[in-house]
């Protein structure tokens, strides 16, 4: 008769657990879409506030620091959101943003004694 009891047992827990590893799909599935979502939101804002040659200079960033290019997006995105941008950022106002928060590098000198 514990035979037969811990087959159900058993099933309930497989339905239980496979209940669970449904749910955290379809959450994830969620998660996912939302941030799919909020990306093109910040496309769309950065389309409305970059020329073109601006995004170039953008996407070519993003390619060698994605850390970097995602601090900046979100920097001007709050500037726009802000109202502080009044116009469209060109390549050559870009380059000027970029010069004023990219860090200092130090000079290295190497003395021989």
């Amino acid at each position: 008769m514990t035979a037969v009891a811990s087959d159900e047992e058993l099933e309930e827990i497989r339905r239980k657990k496979y209940e669970q590893l449904m749910q955290a799909q379809a959450g994830a599935a969620a998660e996912e879409e939302k941030q799919q979502q909020i990306e093109e939101a910040k496309r769309n804002i950065i389309r409305q506030i970059l020329t073109s040659e601006a995004r170039e200079r953008l996407n070519t960033i993003r390619m060698a620091k994605p850390e970097f290019a995602e601090l900046l997006e979100n920097q001007l995105i709050a500037l726009a959101q802000s109202g502080r941008i009044k116009q469209m950022i060109n390549d050559a106002q870009l380059k000027e943003i970029l010069r004023q928060i990219m860090p200092k590098k130090r000079d290295i000198s190497i003395r021989r004694i």
